[in-house]
Parts: structure tokens; C-alpha cells; sequence
């Protein structure tokens, strides 16, 4: 139907509305392809490559020093709680806590100095304006007093054993060239439809892309920025964070990815994180996670097609990345022409036109929902010995939010991503809004 259109109406020769038609047909079938590429990518995993978690009763040979950096931005609420945590409940024997603190207006700096004056493992480096998490990191990396640096987020509660299995994994014999693990995250406050959503989430999007990456081809386009640890070596030899962007995890990933340094995902570290629980803050998140995407995509898509065979092991997230930015704007501009068009058919009276339509719609999308089902369940069932899988009820929010609001972030900061690119970025950041979580 398409090819006929653009022969007839546009003029367009056939074999070009052939093409067009082939990459509209492709266009509109990947969300159901890229979960079922998922979805055997985790299998692949688990067949070949689970093998490399850590084995049980594995021992520790050597315990090099860890600095722990928080970074810190009006975060009153909740750095005390993580602080004493970091501080008391892990069982590493060589580690200190550096908090970043990066102009904060609020309490955070008088917490501060009374939680140094109790543990000497506390040090604050103190920032007197507010210029983001990625500078923050940027100095305390020439602080830090370890060989490996660990990322914890003011409100990231990792649990007792990581430090010791994120060693584990940088001190066996497949860990030399590891440049950064990241572990596996775990949803802390599920007490909202939202939490309980994005716990669904973290483990289907989280695990199974991250899992399928590491199965087939050893790369990674994102770490977790609440809890990675990184070689502090290697964390130089990238040149450190990126100052400008809207997400220094992804953009950090890339960057170690080109230079042939691997990166790990460890699903058996496991940590707690506070997520958004309100409509607004996870909307809010969300659009800062699609303008570092596009920045990346931006920034070495130039690179990648300037030295192809060079860098032959980043075309697989590459046209991963290519897929999501163009379907987005795919997905947005046709679903505004379907709507038109069904308008058109109901107000010229051919309702016969509109029913097929809406029916041919619904087809197609429960053809999505059962591929985005099945990833779901499959990462459910790998995640944490399928300890998950009673959230699957939470799944088809998690997939309507997904399908429908992660393409419009991706359209509506595409501009922005542009105007980092162009020189005109900034990584200063705005604190979330935080709650007290319960221990129970």
C-alpha cells in the first residue's frame, strides 16, 4: 500500500517506495523484533555465558583499596541513612567513603561534618557551585585514595557482600581488561503502582539488554550511574567523565567501549535503589536518560562511520541506538498520520475504513504486547532466581509507559542533545524529589 501511494501519488520511482516500504515495514515490526532479539539474547546468556558469574564459596584472595564516591546535591533527606550504611554494614576490609559535595543550599554540608566527626573512613570534598555529578566524579577521582572506584548515589544501598564480589570479579584472571562492572539494580521503594512498574522494568530492560549485550558481543551502552564500579586506571585512560552531558554513565560506557576495554555485567551484585514514584519525576528522569542516548548517538555515530572495521565492535549497540532514535520519531509521525487519517475516514462517513483501521491496530499491538511478554517473563525468571516474577501483573503498565512515553522524550529532547553536541551543553544537575523510605 505504501509503495503504490508514494508510485502514484508522489511520483516516486518503484524501486525507491520498494525501499521506503521494506524500511517502514521494519520500522513498524521492531519493537516486536527487538524484544525477541532480547529475549534470545538472554537465553544465549544463559547458556554460554552465566558461567562467568561468581562461583559459591569463592574466595578472596586480595582486598585493594575501594573508594566509595557519593556525590551529593541537596540531598538531606537521605544521605545520612546511605552514609551510616556505606560506613557500618560492609563486609570489605579496605575501603573509604568520599562524599562529592556539589554546592549544596540545604542541610547536606552540616550532616556532613557531624558524620565525619564519627567515622574516619569520611572524607568531603567540598564544591562550592554546583556544576554536576560528572566534574564532581571528575576531582574526586584525583582524591580518591583506591585503585577501583565505586559510584553510589545518596539514596543507593548496595548490598553487604558487593564490594567483595565486584573484587572477586576485577581480581580473577578474566578481569584484567575489565574496565568497569556494573551490578544488578533492585527497586527499593515499591509502595506505589509506579515503583512496582519500574521493578517489572529494571529487570526486563536492565538485565536482559545488559545480559544480551555481554552474551553477544562483550559491550555495553550504558552502566548503572547509582552503582558501577570502575578500574580507576582505565576511568583516566577514557579521559574521565564527560562534563557536558545529560548522562555521564552512558556517555563514560561508550567511551571505554572504543577504546576495546570490556565492561561487566555482574547480576549477582545486587543494590537498592529509590526510584520516582510520581508521574512527573519518572517523566522527568526519563527525558534526561533519552537526551544522553542521543548525545552518545550524536557524538560517535561520525566516529564509527569514519573507522568501520576499526571499531567493528560497537556497530551492534550502534544499530541498536540508530533503531530506537529513528523509531521514535517513526512511531510519533505515524501515529499523528493514522489518527488524521482515521478522522478523515469518520467525518467523510466511510466508517467501514475506520473500524479496519482500529481493528488492524489492535492486531498489531497485541502482537507487541505478547513479544514485550515474553522478555518480560524471561527476564523475571533469570533475575535474581526468579525471586520477580510475582510483579509480572505490573508488566503492561510497564510496557504502555515504555511504548508510548520513551519515544516522545526521545523527539522532544533531540534539540537539546543537538545543542550539547554543538558546544552549548551543561551537566549541572537538579535534585530530585526524595522521601524517606522505611525499612519494612
Amino acid at each position: 500500500m505504501t509503495s503504490q501511494f508514494m508510485n502514484e501519488i508522489l511520483g516516486v520511482s518503484p524501486g525507491w517506495s520498494r525501499l521506503v516500504a521494506l524500511c517502514s515495514l521494519i520500522l513498524c515490526l521492531y519493537p516486536i523484533l527487538g524484544a525477541m532479539y532480547w529475549f534470545w539474547g538472554a537465553v544465549a546468556y544463559r547458556w554460554f555465558r552465566q558461567k562467568d558469574e561468581l562461583r559459591p564459596g569463592q574466595s578472596l584472595v586480595k582486598t585493594p583499596m575501594v573508594t566509595i564516591m557519593v556525590p551529593a546535591h541537596n540531598e538531606e533527606v537521605v544521605i545520612e541513612r546511605t552514609l551510616r550504611y556505606l560506613l557500618t554494614e560492609l563486609d570489605y576490609p579496605n575501603y573509604e567513603v568520599l562524599v562529592l559535595d556539589d554546592g549544596s543550599t540545604d542541610q547536606t554540608p552540616q550532616l556532613l561534618a557531624r558524620l565525619q566527626a564519627q567515622f574516619a573512613q569520611l572524607r568531603v570534598i567540598t564544591i562550592t557551585a554546583n556544576q554536576g555529578k560528572a566534574h564532581a566524579f571528575n576531582i574526586g577521582t584525583f582524591f580518591a585514595r583506591g585503585e577501583y572506584i565505586l559510584s553510589n548515589d545518596a539514596d543507593t544501598l548496595p548490598e553487604p557482600d558487593a564490594l567483595t564480589k565486584y573484587m572477586q570479579y576485577f581480581t580473577s584472571p578474566a578481569g584484567l581488561n575489565y574496565a568497569a562492572i556494573t551490578a544488578n539494580m533492585d527497586v527499593y521503594n515499591r509502595t506505589t503502582l509506579w515503583g512496582k512498574s519500574q521493578t517489572v522494568e529494571f529487570a526486563s530492560i536492565v538485565g536482559i539488554i545488559k545480559r544480551s549485550q555481554t552474551a553477544i558481543n562483550n559491550t555495553m551502552y550504558a552502566y548503572s550511574g547509582a552503582n558501577t564500579m570502575y578500574r580507576r586506571d582505565f576511568l583516566l585512560a577514557a579521559g574521565g567523565f564527560r562534563q557536558d552531558r545529560a548522562t555521564e554513565d552512558i556517555s563514560i560506557a561508550w567511551d571505554q567501549t572504543f577504546l576495546n576495554l570490556t565492561p561487566k555485567f555482574a547480576p549477582d551484585i545486587v543494590f537498592h535503589m529509590n526510584v520516582p514514584e510520581s508521574f512527573r519525576d519518572l517523566y522527568r528522569q526519563r527525558k534526561r536518560w533519552a537526551q544522553g542516548g542521543t548525545e552518545v548517538w550524536l557524538t560517535n555515530l561520525p566516529r564509527l562511520l569514519a573507522h568501520p572495521w576499526r571499531y567493528r565492535h560497537v556497530w551492534s549497540i550502534m544499530w541498536d541506538t540508530t533503531f530506537s532514535i529513528v523509531w521514535a520519531f517513526f512511531f510519533w509521525l505515524t501515529s499523528l498520520w493514522f489518527g488524521l487519517t482515521m478522522l478523515s475516514f469518520a467525518w467523510n462517513g466511510n466508517y467501514e475504513r475506520v473500524w479496519h483501521g482500529i481493528v488492524m491496530s489492535l492486531i498489531f499491538v497485541t502482537c507487541q504486547l505478547a513479544a514485550g511478554l515474553l522478555q518480560v517473563l524471561a527476564a523475571l525468571i533469570l533475575d535474581l532466581h526468579g525471586a520477580k516474577r510475582r510483579y509480572l501483573f505490573f508488566a503492561p503498565w510497564y510496557l504502555l509507559f515504555t511504548w508510548l512515553v520513551n519515544p516522545l522524550t526521545i523527539v522532544t529532547t533531540f534539540p537539546r542533545a543537538v545543542k550539547t553536541i554543538a558546544g552549548y551543553g551543561k551537566g549541572t544537575w537538579v535534585s530530585p524529589t526524595r522521601k524517606v523510605v522505611n525499612d519494612d
